[in-house]
């Protein structure tokens, strides 16, 4: 069976009692009435775990850097994700988008419930709004005259692909939204593209992002914080293993498309040790990365109550020292983030790996009290 075929989960594949994929779709036609008899929000999906697809209305398909003020283009096919990671910072997106379709009289109270779930938060892994892949490629069209622009007055822009939900979660293999953004940008020159995936679906397309190198400069970040298994299961319980990662990554670079991996989230305490680091980037660097890449966590409010309560069950001793490091802020103190990166470049040079720009890209500190720095967490 191809690699990007099903989605592990703990190394085996979940079945329903007749043998097909659970995370397959249902055999079941759009309920065009909306969830709640509508119309607004029409249902295109559900799977027997309990996961809604529901269409989304798209006005705009890249968002621009002064948006976003991330300094590049994005484009997220679907806002949610089935991958439901604890630390995930784009569950705030799938409240406002909720809440923006209530507020704007396109859904019922009713289906408002319904898409938040119970505690506001856990809509983002069950209710999964899908971008209609025709709506997507009418609204590229109109956003590419503008990167173009850019590009010709500015220099290469830059285009990322899965910043707020994973381009490739389980939805992409029905609706492949991701599939039709990446045949359009071929038809472009001159930008440059990354992608971020968790998913060895991304190895689906390995023909299609060899002809994207050829035009562009493109880039496959495989988001990977941690080698160990006990540790996805805990923050990423429904996302793929490691080892499957690696697998995609390393067909991936064995096909020639530039790939590597970004460490996004380094979680204080429990994967910025040497030996977690270490293990890590020597896996990476055994699958082919042409790159690695490390971010330290933010803890946005909208994730605090789903991440922290796991800290508290597993990791009590390190509960207190997170609620006082992001008291009152999302970034990591300054300090240990220059710390911390600094233990991740000396490991990367020792395997000899190179990192994305990781200087310019993470804040640097005063190299005296690093190690205090790391060892608050330890």
């Amino acid at each position: 069976m191809r690699l990007g075929a099903m989605r592990l989960i703990g190394g085996r594949t979940e079945r329903r009692k007749d043998g097909t994929d659970l995370d397959r779709p249902t055999v079941r036609p759009p309920d065009r009435r909306g969830s709640g008899g509508s119309g607004r929000l029409p249902v295109l999906d559900e799977r027997l775990r309990g996961t809604k697809f529901v269409e989304l209305p798209v006005q705009s398909a890249a968002n621009s850097p002064e948006s976003t003020g991330m300094g590049f283009w994005s484009i997220n096919p679907y806002v949610g994700c089935e991958f439901g990671c604890s630390y995930c910072y784009a569950r705030y997106a799938h409240r406002y988008v909720v809440e923006r379709a209530r507020d704007g009289g396109r859904i019922t109270q009713h289906e408002f419930h319904d898409l938040r779930r119970p505690v506001g938060l856990e809509g983002f892994e069950h209710r999964i709004f899908v971008k209609s892949r025709q709506a997507v490629l009418a609204a590229l069209a109109r956003d590419l005259p503008r990167i173009r622009r850019r590009t010709a007055r500015d220099g290469p822009q830059s285009i990322v692909i899965g910043t707020a939900t994973d381009p490739y979660q389980p939805a992409e293999r029905q609706y492949q939204i991701t599939r039709a953004v990446l045949g359009r940008l071929r038809d472009e020159r001159g930008f440059r593209i990354g992608i971020i995936t968790k998913s060895p679906l991304v190895c689906r397309d390995t023909g299609l992002l060899r002809q994207l190198a050829r035009q562009h400069w493109l880039s496959v970040y495989i988001s990977l914080v941690s080698a160990d298994i006990r540790v996805i299961k805990l923050f990423e319980a429904r996302s793929p293993m490691p080892h499957t990662r690696l697998k995609a990554l390393e067909e991936l670079t064995s096909a020639g498309v530039r790939a590597g991996v970004i460490v996004a989230p380094i979680l204080p305490g429990i994967t910025d040790s040497q030996w977690q680091i270490d293990q890590l980037v020597r896996a990476a660097k055994q699958a082919g990365a042409q790159f690695v890449y490390p971010s330290p966590l933010r803890l946005y409010p909208a994730v605090r109550q789903r991440f922290l309560p796991i800290v508290e069950r597993h990791f009590p001793k390190l509960a207190q020292r997170y609620r006082a490091a992001y008291d009152d802020k999302c970034n990591a103190p300054q300090k240990y983030i220059a710390a911390v990166t600094r233990r991740f470049q000396r490991i990367a040079r020792k395997y000899g790996i190179p990192e994305t720009d990781a200087e310019k890209e993470q804040p640097r500190g005063q190299g005296e009290g690093s190690a205090m720095q790391l060892s608050f967490w330890q």
